[in-house]
């Protein structure tokens, strides 16, 4: 970041980097997902990837413009339960939009204006397509899921491989 950043736009990069980490975890997520999800639902998944995609690339950019440096991608996301048939694939995907709300949650508040707005609207995207996965829905998206679990990046941990937490 510049030497100029204040403790608020500190603050602000980080969420936005945390809501980039995530992206990346999902996009990852997704690419599982896409691999295992029946036919029913490929047309969903795929719109869903490249709509973290785009919110990805996005964060590259809003990072960038307040002076810090885009966290990277990891080779690899640890999934949060083995995902060995569509059945898991469909679960995973609502489990995906599910944390990535909670980032989302973080954003809104430590942001104001356009990029609050943004980072509502992706909370508030992430929450519908959570519930088209998932069929079941929650009162305030991105704070109830994440109460009783630490989600960290969409809840996936970085490894070399994407084999499930065990």
């Amino acid at each position: 970041m510049s030497g100029g950043t204040d403790r608020a736009g500190q603050s602000e990069v980080t969420a936005l980097q945390a809501a980039l980490a995530a992206e990346h975890a999902t996009v990852y997520g997704y690419g599982v997902v896409g691999g295992l999800v029946g036919a029913r639902h490929r047309a969903e998944a795929r719109a869903a990837y490249d709509a973290h995609r785009a919110r990805r690339d996005a964060l590259v950019r809003a990072v960038r413009d307040l002076g810090g440096t885009p966290v990277a991608a990891s080779a690899g996301y640890a999934l949060p339960f083995p995902v060995q048939d569509g059945t898991a694939a469909v679960r995973l995907a609502a489990r995906l939009e599910e944390r990535v709300a909670g980032v989302y949650s973080d954003l809104v508040r430590a942001t104001a204006g356009a990029r609050r707005a943004d980072a509502a609207g992706a909370l508030r995207e992430a929450a519908v397509r959570a519930v088209r996965w998932s069929g079941e829905s929650v009162a305030f998206p991105g704070l109830t899921e994440r109460s009783g679990e630490h989600t960290g990046a969409a809840g996936a941990t970085p490894t070399a491989t994407a084999a499930a937490d065990r």
